[in-house]
């Protein structure tokens, strides 16, 4: 081995980040309020892998291997919970180069093909311009609720004092 091959990063293959993303990672779609007062609400596209903190160097890998994104440490506020970081690509146009054509040439395996279908359906409803009309806007909200399913929805479930039980 040269000096030159150790001193390259280590790229993640492709069918690792499918596995990865498969079993850690999320498509999430944010409708967002509008931000005046005669604008539309603004949608939003993420992709996420989290992992503990001790995973940090591997998600560095799935950023240089994506060639885009960030990884920041992920704040959690729960005594019981390890420090987390997360990887997000949520730039528009790195979800159209980058992310869309990846996952679109290697598919998942699992139940998150689902929501990657739906993210995808979204994205193309967004670049089509449906979310400026009070119809699309419909569409891409009724297209969201599919999204996530197996999702822990603790907003649903919340009450002001706990979980209920």
């Amino acid at each position: 081995m040269t000096q030159r091959q150790r001193d390259r990063p280590k790229i993640l293959s492709p069918e690792y980040l499918v596995g990865l993303t498969d079993g850690e990672g999320c498509f999430y779609v944010n409708i967002r309020p509008p931000r005046s007062k005669n604008g539309l609400p603004q949608v939003e596209f993420h992709f996420y892998i989290k992992l503990r903190g001790d995973h940090l160097d591997l998600l560095k890998k799935v950023q240089k291997s994506f060639g885009c994104g960030a990884v920041y440490r992920q704040a959690e506020k729960r005594a019981n919970h390890s420090e987390c970081y997360r990887f997000e690509i949520n730039s528009r146009k790195d979800i159209n180069r980058v992310l869309v054509p990846f996952f679109l040439h290697y598919p998942l395996q699992g139940p998150k093909s689902n929501d990657f279908a739906t993210f995808c359906k979204i994205f193309n409803l967004v670049l089509q311009g449906e979310n400026s009309t009070e119809k699309g806007l419909v569409k891409i909200k009724r297209l969201k609720e599919k999204m996530n399913l197996g999702a822990r929805r603790v907003w649903k479930i919340r009450l002001l004092g706990g979980n209920v039980k």
